[in-house]
């Protein structure tokens, strides 16, 4: 097969729709994109980024390339899925949570959130650090970290994470952790997108299956000779 249906993203994730648009299919097999429906009923559709194997895909949302109508429309839905988790601090996960984390955090009534990050400050303390990898960054090395300074803002708080997406949990499971050891009691966790279900085995010793909300979620896809079909079983609860 030499058809890859993909392509370049350069027009995704700059608009809401209300119906699938003409080019793209709401049932598979999929080309190129992949349409979802948010809670308020309009579309948006994402580009379909093929896995090192060739031979599957995943929906992709890069944040900080979308519009900021997208992005709000998505914090909209994130804040909403996750109000009942009743959180008193926001904190934002690097690096595309956090073009969320203030939007959640403002739409839930918060005056400011919690930025995690992976670059190190000179005052920073080891201890408040969790090593990480994701899906799109598997370097090894790199480390989840809480500036010091804002360990009073999650100490002894009920604190909801925000990230873009799920996909393996990692990064998940290391802001359970580095939280939890910070003293910071884990409310749940609002992203975008669940990208497929594989992360629910990895998060389940840290945080609940269902308090992981989403404003959609989107299946594993296997690659065919006329596009792209979503794999059986893959398709994630939403919210």
């Amino acid at each position: 097969m030499s058809e890859t249906f993909t392509e370049p993203t350069l027009d995704y994730w700059q608009e809401l729709t209300e119906a699938v648009p003409p080019r793209f299919s709401a049932p598979p097999p999929h080309r190129f994109g992949y349409p979802v429906r948010l809670a308020d009923g309009r579309v948006l559709v994402l580009p379909l980024r093929a896995l090192p194997d060739g031979a599957h895909a995943v929906a992709s949302l890069i944040a900080n390339q979308a519009s900021h109508a997208v992005v709000q429309a998505l914090a909209d839905a994130m804040a909403e899925a996750a109000r009942d988790l009743d959180a008193e601090v926001v904190a934002g996960l690097p690096t595309l949570g956090l073009a969320f984390a203030a939007l959640v955090a403002e739409r839930l009534g918060r005056a400011r959130y919690v930025p995690l990050g992976y670059s190190r400050k000179f005052w920073y303390r080891d201890e408040l650090s969790e090593p990480v990898s994701s899906i799109t960054t598997p370097e090894a090395g790199k480390r989840l970290r809480l500036d010091p300074n804002l360990l009073p803002l999650v100490e002894g708080r009920r604190v909801l994470l925000v990230d873009d997406a799920i996909s393996s949990g990692a990064t998940a499971v290391a802001a359970c952790r580095l939280l939890a050891r910070a003293g910071a009691e884990i409310a749940g966790m609002a992203v975008a997108m669940k990208q497929t279900n594989r992360w629910v085995e990895a998060v389940a010793a840290v945080l609940p299956a269902e308090r992981v909300r989403a404003a959609y979620g989107c299946p594993l896809f296997a690659r065919g000779e006329d596009g792209w079909w979503p794999v059986e079983g893959t398709l994630p609860a939403v919210p």
